[in-house]
């Protein structure tokens, strides 16, 4: 007893004070990393930077102060701490190598959160997929296809590609065809698409409505129309109109054409 009661003092007297300070740095630490998480929070929210990004930017912040902490704690003991980080380092690397593709997955999420090249219900083309944003998140995002099926793609492979924000700006052109007949005058249709386009009020006045002959087809002469209108009225002006032109067409003679061949055939008495 006597010689474990001596041990014990030896015990506290060479290590009481460093157990001690190491307590009081990791109680500090933890500390100082919640008053850090609030004041980034604070700074970010300030900045009107979205939520993921603020979390993900608090939570950063303060996982960095409680290792700090700890490497702190580790250097009352007397450890090395240089070689403490150094197997950290290699075990981060070690691990980061086993997981690049989720890393960089998480690499191009904090991107999209940072740069915003498009956000949640907008409509995007990007990985060959279309789809409204649903959902961002820092490994993917969620998208629903136009007949509501959900998709989730790694976030390396949309921001690895060309992304088509669809519904990015407030107004969007309408490209129309339509085809009449030889036989029917250019200038009446022209007439009576131009009216149809004057007595629809979603159809913006500017950008101007371009409708022009575009081509001498096979079967058809070919007339583009382009009216602008805002994103939300797209597809029912797209509708409406291929409807109205069909109909107006219908009621003033105007013929629609369909691919048709002409085929000569040869006398008996020639073969």
């Amino acid at each position: 007893m006597e010689k474990i009661t001596d041990q014990l003092i030896v015990f506290a007297t060479t290590y009481g004070l460093k157990i001690v300070g190491a307590i009081l740095i990791l109680i500090l630490g933890r500390f100082f990393a919640g008053v850090a998480r609030k004041i980034v929070r604070k700074i970010a929210k300030r900045s009107n930077l979205d939520d993921a990004i603020v979390s993900f930017l608090s939570s950063l912040v303060f996982f960095l102060v409680i290792i700090f902490a700890v490497i702190a704690a580790l250097a009352k003991f007397g450890m090395q701490t240089a070689s403490f980080v150094a197997v950290l380092g290699a075990a981060s690397f070690a691990v980061g190598f086993a997981l690049q593709g989720s890393l960089a997955n998480f690499a191009a999420g904090v991107m999209i959160l940072i740069y915003r090249p498009f956000k949640i219900g907008d409509l995007i083309e990007a990985a060959g997929v279309m789809g409204t944003v649903q959902d961002i998140h820092l490994f993917n995002t969620i998208l629903a296809t136009l007949d509501n099926v959900k998709v989730i793609v790694p976030n390396g492979k949309v921001y690895g590609d060309v992304i088509k924000n669809i519904t990015g700006y407030d107004t969007r052109r309408v490209d129309l065809v339509f085809g009449i007949g030889y036989s029917s005058s250019i200038q009446k249709a022209y007439d009576v698409i131009r009216n149809i386009l004057k007595e629809d009020a979603r159809i913006l006045p500017e950008p101007e409505t371009q409708i022009a002959v575009s081509e001498l087809a096979d079967s058809s002469v070919n007339f583009v129309v382009r009216p602008w209108v805002k994103k939300e009225d797209y597809w029912d002006v797209k509708f409406d109109l291929t409807r109205q032109v069909k109909e107006a067409f219908d009621s003033q003679g105007i013929e629609i054409p369909f691919p048709q061949h002409v085929v000569h055939m040869a006398n008996e008495g020639e073969n």
